[in-house]
């Protein structure tokens, strides 16, 4: 883990890109209901929130572990959002 900083950039590039990707998805498909796609959004939003929150939660013992397991969980949700994209279409 390089530093905070490179965690926070992480976690705001990974969903960024899946909300851009699920924006993308809304202007090729105009003729579909995008409630599934509002949903995937409203989630990606959450989880920034929440991760977001837990990197700056300082009442930790292991700082490096604590990042490390903040990290695995972006990866992990990151890709479940990207397979609800992928089921959009």
């Amino acid at each position: 883990m390089a530093s905070v900083r490179d965690l926070k950039k992480d976690i705001n590039y990974v969903l960024g890109d899946i909300i851009g990707a699920v924006c993308d998805w809304e202007l090729e498909n105009t003729d579909k209901d995008t409630k599934k796609s509002e949903a995937i959004v409203d989630e990606a939003i959450e989880t920034f929130d929440e991760l977001i929150a837990k990197v700056n939660n300082r009442k930790v013992e292991d700082p490096k572990a604590h990042f490390r397991v903040i990290s695995a969980e972006l990866e992990d949700r990151g890709k479940k959002l990207i397979e609800k994209i992928n089921k959009l279409g």
